[in-house]
């Protein structure tokens, strides 16, 4: 376990709450993100997308007009708290997966009151900004953090409880992963739920019309183009690149064939770029790849559910259809 109760109380009141480090240096990613950019079609990990800049800037994209799922979800899960506390088992460890603001967990705390909660996310300074607010709305949860990637790898046991498991993976970020690559964190996910008792609660976007998902990833004001390119701007501080953002632009399209939004960075110009100690040439119009978003029907998704072990225990949506969360068990 973390601590018992009373003395993660008392650091609750100094603001000093068990955060654990579990990311590899700088040192053992930079091969990996040097092989994306030098591939004849480039590309760039997601995850990469938040450092203190991104985190800001992802915040603000849920605010935005266009981006409609963060909103969305938010509001099936405050209409729908009694049903979700309900399906959920009692004094579990609510682990937040990807929790950024942790603004959905604010929201569900002080409803599920679960005994411990465990935010778990990329970028530490989100963690720490996170905690503190959460004391407030939830006194009486224990609090800790993990600061790891988990849609590498589940090695943050060191933070987990022997209590019920309800493991949250809220806005769509499954999305960002192909269906089979989906299924095989699904599959890492259930091979972490030991018991009968545990939970998983899920968002996903739904299937929907094209120009309403383009607009949500090409907004009017230009926030999801600066948060995409601030990935270069986060490499050049990370892995002593030196791309210039001037030299890109933001492109963010839905995909219908393979049911995805794909954002991109192309190139305005061609020029070179140094990577690693050696020149990578980009041609005017080429493109790196930084992201998908899949979009699925719930027939789907709870297929993809069931092939990883899980079966669907619950499912919650809005008046529209937007948005899906789902709540499955172990099979």
């Amino acid at each position: 376990s973390l601590m018992d109760l009373n003395e993660l109380r008392r650091m609750n009141a100094f603001h000093g709450y068990p955060i654990f480090d579990c990311l590899p240096e700088t040192a053992d990613l930079r091969p990996s993100i040097e092989a994306g950019l030098r591939a004849p079609s480039a590309s760039i990990a997601p995850r990469y997308f938040y450092d203190p800049l991104g985190c800001v800037l992802y915040e603000a994209i849920t605010r935005l007009d266009e981006y409609y799922p963060t909103r969305t979800e938010l509001a099936i899960l405050e209409t729908n708290a009694n049903a979700l506390r309900a399906a959920l088992p009692e004094n579990g460890q609510y682990i937040d997966l990807g929790s950024g603001d942790s603004e959905k967990a604010a929201l569900l705390l002080p409803k599920l009151q679960p005994s411990a909660y465990l935010a778990v996310d990329i970028a530490r300074s989100a963690i720490e900004a996170a905690l503190p607010r959460l004391a407030k709305v939830a006194p009486q949860v224990r609090l800790a953090g993990v600061v790891t990637d988990f849609a590498e790898s589940f090695d943050f046991a060191v933070a987990l409880e022997s209590c019920a498991r309800i493991f949250v993976y809220p806005g769509s970020s499954i999305g960002n992963f192909a269906p089979a690559d989906a299924c095989e964190f699904l599959k890492r996910l259930r091979a972490n739920c030991p018991n009968a008792a545990d939970r998983l609660v899920i968002g996903v976007d739904s299937v929907k019309a094209t120009a309403r998902l383009n607009a949500a990833y090409d907004d009017a004001l230009g926030v999801t183009a600066a948060f995409n390119l601030n990935v270069l701007r986060h490499l050049n501080a990370r892995i002593g690149t030196n791309f210039d953002v001037r030299n890109w632009a933001h492109q963010g399209f839905y995909n219908h064939d393979a049911s995805r939004i794909e954002m991109h960075l192309q190139a305005r110009v061609a020029h070179t770029v140094s990577i690693g100690g050696q020149s990578r040439a980009f041609s005017a119009g080429e493109r790196i790849h930084t992201e998908n978003s899949y979009k699925y029907t719930r027939e789907a998704f709870s297929a993809l559910l069931h092939s990883a072990g899980f079966a669907e225990c619950g499912y919650l949506t809005d008046a529209a259809a937007d948005f899906h969360v789902f709540i499955a068990r172990p099979a």
